[in-house]
């Protein structure tokens, strides 16, 4: 008979997958002889026929779970540099920045005297408006417009 059959017994006999089960590679022909289930049983005894050793579960797989489960906005404590005073620090010199630009801009244009320019400077320094709109409005307002 062939390895086929004695390997289907043992795996049947040993309850294991036909994949766990291992053949003497030299004591093959012997094996192959193996007709019925006590033949299979005594070549188990004499140590032809092994049950291999059970194969454990990777953990690579759940790890690559977990790093993609991670990537997402990333804004964690760990992500972060700074402290959150340095944040708002931050969007209030980018805003004033834009105001300032935008005050010169109507100077150099001559829209505003430099009189009204400086008062506005002041006040864009003191908090005084939250945008460019604001001072726009203001300007409007107060009729400060040369044109």
């Amino acid at each position: 008979m062939s390895v086929k059959l004695a390997k289907r017994l043992a795996s049947d006999i040993l309850k294991v997958g036909k994949s766990r089960i291992w053949v003497d590679p030299e004591q093959i022909d012997r094996v192959a002889e193996a007709v019925t289930r006590n033949d299979v049983k005594g070549l188990i005894n004499e140590g032809l026929i092994r049950r291999k050793p059970e194969k454990g579960v990777s953990k690579g797989r759940s790890r690559l779970l977990r790093l993609k489960r991670k990537k997402g906005l990333r804004k964690g404590f760990g992500s972060r540099k700074g402290s959150r005073k340095n944040v708002k620090s931050r969007e209030y010199v980018l805003k004033i920045r834009t105001m300032r630009d935008f005050l010169r801009k109507l100077k150099n244009r001559k829209i505003i005297s430099v009189k009204d320019y400086r008062t506005l400077y002041k006040m864009v320094k003191g908090g005084f408006f939250k945008s460019r709109s604001q001072i726009k409005i203001y300007i409007e307002d107060r009729g400060l417009k040369r044109r």
